[in-house]
């Protein structure tokens, strides 16, 4: 049996992946999530076989959900579900250790593949996902290669960044990350110096324009 755990900000949603998933006869989705941390903490609890997440999440979103659990050395891996197919993306789901990204207008046969792909540590992307892989091969953009000045932010300046952008101040984000209020303001300045912006509003510019936050979904 194939363990699942389903992470999306909307319940609807979760409630019905988790029912195409159960029809399947071989897979249980052994909990769910409705922000990243949430879903990082759950799979620290039941370490599932894979984790299918959406990639527009509050606190982290699936991409840094799925670079924390790998970070973390845990077995689990994830599949990044989204409504965005942008090379930008797709690069930066790959590198930050997704074993898979599904479009959410996939058929459900392409959810289950995916989701058994991943659980033999295979790697399944939607077709046309496939294809902007492929394409960026040939221009010479390898999935290792920097792609955007995002690329170059820690994972934990990325989570900063996201929390700034989702509103949060210095103080929330000191009481969220479990760091000092000091921290957070360095990584705020950092955050400044590193993608050469001189205020919130650039830095939550920045963040909407390298997919760390989205307008809607």
């Amino acid at each position: 049996m194939i363990t699942v755990i389903v992470a999306d900000d909307h319940h609807l949603v979760r409630k019905g992946i988790r029912g195409l998933l159960e029809e399947a006869g071989d897979i249980e989705v052994v909990a769910e999530a409705e922000d990243g941390q949430q879903a990082v903490e759950l799979v620290e609890r039941h370490a599932p076989d894979v984790l299918l997440v959406d990639i527009a999440m509050p606190r982290l979103n699936g991409i840094q959900a799925a670079e924390r659990i790998r970070d973390l050395g845990l077995p689990t891996r994830a599949v990044i579900l989204s409504m965005h197919s942008s090379r930008l993306l797709v690069r930066q789901a790959l590198r930050g250790g997704a074993k898979g990204y599904l479009l959410k207008r996939s058929v459900t046969e392409e959810l289950l593949l995916a989701v058994r792909a991943a659980s033999r540590d295979e790697t399944y992307l939607s077709p046309p996902v496939s294809g902007i892989v492929a394409e960026g091969y040939l221009m010479g953009q390898g999935v290792g290669q920097p792609a955007s000045p995002i690329d170059q932010l820690t994972s934990r300046e990325r989570e900063v960044l996201q929390l700034i952008a989702e509103g949060y101040t210095s103080s929330a984000i000191a009481e969220r990350l479990r760091i000092s209020t000091s921290t957070a303001d360095r990584h705020r300045a950092n955050l400044m110096a590193k993608l050469d912006v001189h205020d919130i509003a650039g830095l939550t510019r920045m963040a909407i324009k390298y997919g760390l936050v989205f307008l809607e979904e």
